[in-house]
This record gives C-alpha cells, sequence and structure tokens, in this order.
C-alpha cells in the first residue's frame, strides 16, 4: 500500500493534529478553564491519534484501514465537542477534524 495513495489523508491528519494541538494550548488561556476540559482532552486524544494514524499510512501498515475508522470516530467526536464552543480556535479545530474524519473514512473504504 504505498502512501502516495493515501497523501492527502496523511496530510488532513497532520493538519488536524496541528489545529488539535493549538485549540488545547487555546482553551487552556480561555477565562474558564473548567468549562474548556472535555475540550482539551478530546484535543489531545484527536491530535495523537491524527499522528498514528499518517504514522501508519506512511509506512504502509496492515492496521492503517482499522486505524483510520477509529480516527475518523475521534475525529467526528473532537469536531462535535469542539463545535459546542464559539471561540475562533475551536472552530477551526472543527472544521479541520471534520475534513479529517471525511479523510480517514474515505481512505478506510479505498484500503
Amino acid at each position: 500500500m504505498p502512501h502516495q495513495k493515501f497523501q492527502s489523508c496523511i496530510d488532513a491528519c497532520y493538519a488536524c493534529a496541528a489545529e488539535c494541538d493549538h485549540c488545547a494550548v487555546s482553551c487552556l488561556a480561555e477565562q474558564d478553564v473548567k468549562s474548556m476540559a472535555r475540550c482539551i482532552k478530546m484535543d489531545m486524544d484527536c491530535a495523537q491519534i491524527c499522528r498514528s494514524a499518517a504514522s501508519y499510512m506512511a509506512r504502509g501498515s496492515e492496521f492503517s484501514q482499522a486505524l483510520c475508522r477509529l480516527c475518523a470516530e475521534v475525529c467526528q467526536a473532537c469536531a462535535d465537542e469542539c463545535a459546542k464552543h464559539q471561540m475562533d480556535h475551536c472552530q477551526r479545530c472543527a472544521e479541520a477534524c471534520r475534513t479529517c474524519a471525511e479523510e480517514c473514512r474515505r481512505m478506510a473504504q479505498m484500503a
């Protein structure tokens, strides 16, 4: 499974991870950090699985398809959580997560 075939998914995963990292750090700077706890946790989970999925695809792992299915699920959950918050960083993160979830679902079907 050549990684070039999945390059758009790999790119979406890395972009999502970067947005999630930014969102988590930005949430920590919000006035009411406690109300952002779930968002921060979701950002951290999402960033981690996105990096893992990208890495699995890049090396052509036989587990890429299964991991991308899970990554899509985590990305969708993170998007849903971030979308609840009106801050720009949360809205940008939600969008990146939706894009990544879409790419990961497409990859899982292609593989």
